[in-house]
C-alpha cells in the first residue's frame, strides 16, 4: 500500500504549485467576473 504525504501526490509539489499559482495573476474566472463587472457598470 502506498501512502502519500499531504504536500506531494504523485512528485507534485503542492505548496509550490500553490505559490506559483498565488503568483500568476488573475485566473479565467477571476478575469470573468471583472469583466462581467465592468459592462455591467457601462451599460445599466
Amino acid at each position: 500500500m502506498q501512502h502519500f504525504s499531504t504536500k506531494k501526490y504523485s512528485n507534485t509539489n503542492v505548496e509550490e504549485v500553490k505559490r506559483l499559482n498565488a503568483q500568476s495573476g488573475l485566473s479565467y474566472r477571476e478575469v470573468k467576473e471583472l469583466l462581467v463587472k465592468k459592462y455591467n457598470k457601462e451599460h445599466l
